[in-house]
């Protein structure tokens, strides 16, 4: 199956050694009509992480994977689909005429990410080859209070 990241998946490491050993990278992909942006589903909690929300005049960055089925279930774990309600919701995209997973926040609140989540994201980004310079434009509306290594 196929499956669009944009937050901390596009980080190589975390995918092909810590998530999903055996997926495989396909290519840099651009989602039109939607934005990057940070939030959570717990209002309470304080950092944010990756979520896409329906705008047509941005688009999001992110990459096209090859995953397992297995891959898929890890997925479904680590962006909690199976709680009640749901973290993330999982929605599907057409690319090249086939379906491609996305996981999507329905319900949330907009916050800061984290340091470290963030610079996993722009690792993924540079394993990726994607321009830095969208992710640079998202984090401006955010209040960090950290140093950030571009």
């Amino acid at each position: 199956m196929l499956y669009f990241a944009y937050g901390s998946n596009l980080n190589w490491h975390q995918m092909k050694k810590e998530r999903c050993p055996g997926s495989k990278y396909i290519q840099p992909y651009i989602l039109k009509g939607y934005k990057l942006i940070f939030s959570q589903r717990n209002p309470d909690n304080k950092y944010g992480h990756a979520n896409i929300e329906k705008n047509k005049n941005y688009s999001v960055q992110g990459a096209i994977w090859k995953l397992s089925k297995e891959h898929e279930k890890t997925l479904d774990e680590y962006e909690a689909v199976n709680y009640n309600p749901p973290y993330y919701y999982k929605e599907y995209l057409l690319w090249r005429k086939k379906k491609v997973l996305v996981y999507i926040q329905k319900i949330y609140t907009k916050k800061n990410p984290s340091s470290s989540y963030l610079h996993t994201i722009i690792k993924g980004y540079k394993d990726c080859n994607l321009n830095i310079n969208f992710l640079k434009k998202t984090v401006k509306n955010y209040s960090v209070n950290y140093n950030i290594n571009w």
